[in-house]
Formats: C-alpha cells, structure tokens, sequence
C-alpha cells in the first residue's frame, strides 16, 4: 500500500509514503517516520504516525509559487481532513466537481484508489493534518442518519465520496487535539492508546459538528463576513498580551460588534473571549510546564498584569493551580 505525491516541474518523486502491513497489524506500538523535501519548487517537512487501523499525517510545506502537484493511492481510506492554513484546490475523477479547502476548514473524504492533483496557492504556507482510518474502523463509529448514511453507501460501493458538500471551520477544541497528538512525547503502548484515544475524540467533534449543523447556517454567513471574522481569530493568536475589546476588534477588520459576535460563535462555537481565554490558558500551562519563566512572567506573557488574576483565571480553567501545575 502507498501514497505517491510529486509535481510534474520536478521531474520525479517528491514524496512516497509506504504503509508495511504493520499498519493493519495488531502490534502495541506506533510506527513513525518524518520526511523531508527540499526541492526549489517545494520543500518542508512530513510527519506520519501510525499503527492497526490509523494512520496520521503532519505537512508543513513552503511553496515559492502557485503548485500543482499530483497524487495517487491505492489506499482504501476514510480521510479526516484538517486544512490548518493555506488553500487547496482538489481535481480528481474520483469526485464530481471541484474539491477545495481554504484556512481553517475541515471534512471527511473517502478515497478507494485515488488518483489526482491538487493546486496549492503560494499566499501562506500550507499546512495540512490528515488522519487516515481503516473503514471497518470508521463505520463501527459512524451515526445513522441521512448523510451519514449516504457516506456509508458509498463506502460499501467503494465509490470515493466526500461527506458534506460543505467544509465546515475547525473549532479551537479540534486544534487543540491536533497539537496534543503532532506534539505526543509518550512512548510505546501509551503513546497507542493516547492517540487512538484523541483520534476518536477528534472524529466524534467532526461528526458532531456536521451533525448539529446544516448549509443555512454556515451560508448565512457571506465570505467576506467569514474572512472578517478569520481576521479576528488571527489577531487574537497573535497576540495573546493584548487589550482587545468587542468593539476595537470589529473596528479594526472593517464589521460591527453584532456581526462579529455572532459570527464567531457560529464559526467556531465559542465566544470571541472564550475563544481568546482558552488559547491563553493552553499557552499559559505550556509556558508553565516549560519551566523557564516564572508564573509571575507567565502572567504577564499572556496579558495577565495581577498573577493573582492569573491562577484564579487558570484553576477556574483547568481545576489546579499554576504552582500546583509547576510542584508535578
């Protein structure tokens, strides 16, 4: 079983990813390998982890201009897609139409021998997080309702399919589990159970999401409006120390307070400052656990200028103290 990935300016291969039968094995371990690519039309990194049933995949590519490059597999797979930053435009005979995934977008594709290419825009880097599942795997774990069950369908006439006929946006709790699962440390059985265990956690918000909304809701919601409100998510990640209010940061991407409010929650499911407090209490407990700053300088790296604000704000979060937190 392989992957093939290449751009016709190359020439040759850029990147093969061969699944021994390990990957359909019932060993307790994780098998893991990282590529590098450092082409002039391409270059980056590719991490993959994987064992019985799933496999997943980390790329962070740099591309010096608009690429178009080619793929093929003889995978059967359920894809859980993750488009974390860049735009891709998918052309394959496997699908109808045109398949394409902006910033922050995700979906669930099924591929049965998938050949295509897919046009990668040189505005951002892009970089993508995909988890690849054995189909027995996936269908003890899918819903039974309409969609869903013309996914399942398809499945079982092998013809590829893509569950919505809409991305939908990736949540902060999904970017979460993301980075917990890129970032695992642990080692042999426990590092199995550890990324089965968010794998599933990830699938079950996927599912869920689709789920609990239809196309109206996210329709209703113009492009420019979605990139006003993706402006504001930047603006909040980078800047974790800043002194925001509703109204500054509507002002500043050019929309109004009620706009972006509601907006926001319907993106992504969470409040603006819901949204803005999780991604300080993550970085708040990374810079913790680091152990090169003080929980005085943490506070104050993540906008916090009382540290007694601070940990009430993070035991409130996590249930224990940062000096708890730091004493492990």
């Amino acid at each position: 079983m392989k992957t093939r990935i290449y751009a016709p300016e190359l020439g040759e291969l850029a990147l093969l990813i061969d699944y021994p039968d390990l990957f359909k094995s019932d060993d307790a371990f994780v098998i893991e390998r990282n590529y590098t690519i450092d082409e002039s039309v391409m270059g980056g990194t590719y991490k993959e982890m994987f064992f019985e049933g799933i496999h997943n995949g980390y790329g962070d590519f740099r591309l010096p201009k608009t690429t178009l490059i080619h793929f093929d597999t003889d995978l059967q797979t359920i894809e859980m897609h993750f488009a974390l930053q860049g735009n891709a435009k998918v052309h394959s005979r496997n699908f109808t139409g045109q398949l394409g995934f902006s910033n922050n977008q995700h979906n669930l594709l099924y591929a049965c021998e998938f050949k295509g290419s897919v046009e990668w825009s040189n505005e951002k880097d892009m970089k993508v997080f995909e988890v690849n599942l054995w189909p027995s795997f996936f269908e003890k774990h899918l819903p039974e309702s309409g969609l869903f069950d013309t996914f399942r369908n398809s499945i079982e006439k092998k013809q590829s399919a893509i569950l919505s006929p809409h991305n939908f946006p990736i949540t902060p709790q999904m970017v979460t589990l993301i980075h917990q699962i890129i970032n695992c440390n642990r080692t042999g059985r426990f590092k199995r159970i550890f990324l089965e265990s968010h794998v599933l956690e990830l699938l079950m918000l996927q599912l869920e999401q689709i789920d609990n909304h239809n196309c109206e809701v996210f329709c209703a919601i113009s492009k420019q409006q979605e990139e006003k409100i993706f402006a504001v998510k930047e603006i909040l990640t980078q800047h974790l120390s800043g002194d925001f209010t509703l109204n500054s940061l509507a002002q500043s991407v050019g929309t109004n307070e009620f706009t972006l409010k509601k907006g926001f929650k319907e993106l992504f499911g969470i409040s603006v400052f819901g949204y803005w407090n999780q991604l300080k209490m993550q970085e708040a407990r990374k810079l913790i656990m680091d152990r090169e700053l003080s929980i005085k300088e943490v506070s104050n790296r993540i906008g916090y200028k009382n540290p007694q604000h601070f940990s009430t704000a993070f035991k409130r979060y996590y249930g224990y103290s940062p000096s708890e937190l730091r004493s492990l």
